[in-house]
């Protein structure tokens, strides 16, 4: 029913998403339910030797306290059915209070729609075992082992959960933001540094979907973002700041190397002109002298293709001005 109902809808152009989405679900949901009721009802009219309360009361399977009937089999599918749409009722609701919010209020929602989820999902289960009449004391007081096993199989799925709710509860990363990730062993480019840039594109309860530089979009535990080092480059500012550094050879007339930087600078449309730039002499090297071109910009997703421009320019002006990098030499001394 609900998959004839999303091609009728896909084939003239109706989409569905966000709020319709849910609604979608919870009348799917009710058909499911009244679907049922018909069709056990119906079946008093099949047998007149038989009553309607014989036949669902009817054991079909039975070992020890199990008892399977068909009234039992009907009871649980009605449980989870229920279930769904209290669900649905609940997402509902908080989707019409959080309607008008910001975007983080809505990511607190969602945290709280999922909870609710697992909660509704934990009272469905444990009606269904005591309406098949099974003792839950019994049930958990055999299964102390299994559980523990369970448990410590299921400690990093725990883990990632509760920093899930501390992302999302205390906004310090948002969906958008460009983040700095610092890791010892990095999870997320093992072929390069252990320092990446990414950009969030969904925070969920477990995971968090990002987009590294090269366009992969990779899942990665929530417990990655908060036991590392994460810089949020969209946190403080609109405007970021960021070096390239250059070595020119000893003899090189700094003032107008300096001056040259300035200009590249000046000159590129993606370094914000409101914030002035600035050349630092950051150390006399073995090799020659290191300076640092200090610059800002906004665009920081894009950052390493501004710098490569830089980079570019600063090549080419040094060329024509001849001014040389600077290269390790080394002195040998043979005194035979």
């Amino acid at each position: 029913m609900a998959k004839f109902l999303r091609r009728t809808l896909k084939s003239n152009n109706i989409l569905i998403e966000g709020r319709r989405e849910t609604y979608f679900k919870l009348f799917t949901q009710s058909v499911y339910l009244l679907a049922l009721y018909v069709a056990v009802y119906s079946f008093r009219f099949n047998n007149p030797n038989v009553t309607f309360k014989e036949f669902i009361n009817y054991n079909l399977l039975q070992i020890g306290a199990l008892k399977l009937s068909l009234y039992n089999v009907i009871l649980v599918v009605a449980i989870f059915i229920f279930a769904r749409i209290t669900i649905s009722l609940y997402k509902l609701y908080v989707g019409r209070k959080t309607s008008s919010s910001q975007n983080r209020n809505h990511d607190i929602a969602f945290v709280y729609v999922q909870i609710a989820s697992y909660i509704i999902y934990v009272i469905a289960f444990l009606l269904s075992i005591n309406v098949l009449g099974l003792d839950i004391s019994l049930i958990m007081t055999g299964s102390v082992g299994l559980l523990v096993g369970i448990g410590l199989g299921l400690q990093d799925v725990f883990k990632d959960t509760v920093a899930g709710i501390v992302l999302l509860v205390e906004g310090n990363i948002k969906v958008g933001d460009i983040v700095e990730i610092n890791s010892d062993k990095n999870q997320l480019n093992k072929n390069y540094s252990s320092v990446i840039i990414v950009k969030i594109l969904k925070i969920s309860v477990r995971t968090t979907h990002i987009q590294t530089r090269e366009g992969n979009i990779q899942i990665l535990p929530n417990s990655h973002l908060t036991q590392n080092k994460v810089e949020n480059w969209s946190h403080s500012s609109r405007l970021t700041r960021f070096g390239i550094q250059v070595q020119v050879e000893y003899g090189s007339d700094t003032s107008l190397v300096s001056k040259i930087l300035m200009e590249v600078a000046a000159n590129n449309p993606m370094v914000d002109s409101k914030e002035p730039a600035d050349v630092r002499l950051s150390n006399f090297s073995e090799s020659g002298i290191d300076l640092e071109l200090i610059f800002w910009a906004k665009n920081t997703w894009e950052i390493q293709d501004i710098k490569s421009n830089l980079r570019y320019e600063i090549d080419r002006l040094f060329r024509e001005n001849n001014i040389h990098f600077a290269y390790p030499t080394r002195t040998i001394i043979n005194k035979s």
